[in-house]
């Protein structure tokens, strides 16, 4: 049976056949795939007089609708047993939240409504097989996990563990047992770490049967978690390299275990004397001396090679690169290939004026990047060191002598300063909202940022969920 209590009726007993029959019709609408979705129907639950609706499945088709707490939550379908976020067609919003981030954006500080997916990061495998938490992460998990589960929001915890620092052979992995240890925190899943298997960059130990191991160790783990557990793994624009060091071209006994993949689409060019674009959406003018590192690539890619798109998540950079350069336009073309989108184990600081090179009373002044030349540099960093600045619209634009530039072969802005000699490659809410236009369009899950604590507020991120269809 369904109920549906509004207050006035708590003590009606009168309504009960009126009550009934409304059970059944909401019952019938919201469990018929063409139904489901409507706009009318979701305007409805979004009317102040529907406050929040839990749907959780009784099996038999049948679903149960309740009450659950007041106004501002939203509607929750679990409609059988596997992880199922991206219902009825609605785009995922997700971020990571590094352990290191709760000093400058603390949990209790955050809209959790804002995200489907908050992507925990680090834990880093031991060498017994067990797990480390840098940066006090455990504490700062269980703290996270209790902010959200106070508030009662509807966002999923993603440990995300961080494997390329350690290979997969010869080691006996008892990350279950830890996970029982997490479980009290409650995360919803896991994210295996293991971000370029049988590849050499970035210090990460290889071997030519990683990506078999990996495979075997999705099935351990699924087996091990069971069906609800998210278990999502973060990829380069390629699919994981093979035997035969190239990558898979049938990744679908992969899919089979996964519920997501996260596509690092950033990175693409640090800085250098010609900088590039650290997260271009395409190779819109075909002179890209790197064509497969984009998103719209990184989709065919991993799609062609069997990947779903309703489990790809494409990753958007809420950061970008400082180069000590003259250039007015990015290129990117003499910058040697480098694997994209490791990402960082820690965090982004500001580098103290008077660096090398730089005198410290000019250091000092607005806009003055140069001991940061060679670097990331967080979006929010840009505005506090006065590269950027806000306008009234909720745009960003340039400030203190700085231009601002854009490049259509890959949709990047970017600012320059050639008295300076500074340079920035970066994203911004323009460039944001059409790559989750092109994630939305193409059927991809949705997307997640790295990371959250880079963000303005939540601007960045308000204008990604606008570019996927939400409010």
């Amino acid at each position: 049976m369904v109920s549906l209590v509004p207050h006035g009726w708590i003590e009606d007993t009168l309504l009960d056949e009126r009550k009934a029959g409304l059970n059944e019709f909401l019952c019938l609408i919201l469990n018929t795939e063409k139904t489901r979705g409507h706009p009318l129907l979701s305007a409805f639950f979004k009317t102040p007089f529907a406050s929040c609706f839990a749907l959780e499945s009784l099996g038999e088709g049948l679903t149960q609708l309740a009450v659950a707490r007041p106004a501002g939550c939203r509607l929750r379908f679990k409609q059988d047993k596997k992880a199922n976020l991206g219902r009825a067609g609605t785009p995922i919003v997700a971020s990571y939240y590094p352990s290191w981030a709760a000093s400058t954006l603390p949990p209790e500080s955050v809209d959790w409504n804002k995200f489907d997916i908050i992507f925990f990061a680090f834990a880093i495998p031991d060498q017994s097989g067990g797990l480390d938490w840098p940066d006090s992460g455990k504490e700062v998990l269980k703290r996270l996990s209790s902010v959200i589960s106070r508030r009662r929001a509807q966002t999923k915890v993603v440990l995300s563990v961080a494997v390329n620092t350690l290979g997969l052979d010869g080691v006996d992995i008892d990350w279950v047992s830890e996970l029982r240890i997490v479980d009290g925190m409650n995360p919803q899943c896991l994210q295996h770490g293991k971000e370029y298997p049988n590849s050499p960059g970035a210090g990460n130990p290889h071997s030519a049967a990683d990506a078999e191991n990996f495979l075997q160790f999705l099935k351990m783990l699924r087996s091990k978690l069971g069906p609800e557990k998210i278990i999502s793994a973060a990829v380069g624009h390629l699919p994981w390299l093979g035997s035969n060091g190239k990558p898979l071209t049938n990744v679908s006994e992969y899919a089979k275990y996964m519920t997501f993949v996260n596509i690092m689409n950033y990175d693409v060019w640090p800085a250098s004397s010609h900088p590039g674009p650290n997260a271009p959406l395409g190779d819109l003018c075909h002179t890209s001396s790197q064509p497969e590192a984009n998103a719209k690539a990184a989709y065919t890619q991993w799609t062609k090679a069997g990947m779903p798109a309703s489990k790809l998540l494409l990753g958007l950079a809420t950061y970008g690169y400082v180069s000590r350069s003259r250039n007015t336009k990015l290129s990117g073309s003499s910058v040697p290939a480098l694997i994209p989108g490791a990402h960082p184990r820690s965090q982004i600081k500001l580098h103290p004026a008077g660096g090398a090179g730089v005198d410290s009373a000019e250091a000092s002044a607005p806009g003055d990047l140069r001991s940061m030349w060679g670097q990331q540099i967080a979006f929010n960093q840009l505005l506090g060191m006065g590269a950027l600045t806000k306008k009234g619209d909720g745009t960003y634009g340039a400030a203190n002598g700085y231009t601002m530039g854009w490049d259509d072969c890959s949709d990047t802005p970017f600012l320059f300063n050639t008295q300076r000699e500074t340079v920035v490659s970066y994203d911004d809410t323009y460039s944001l909202v059409d790559k989750a236009k092109f994630a939305r369009e193409v059927g991809m899950a949705g997307c997640f940022t790295w990371s959250l604590d880079q963000d303005d507020g939540l601007s960045l991120h308000n204008v990604i969920r606008s570019g996927l269809g939400l409010e």
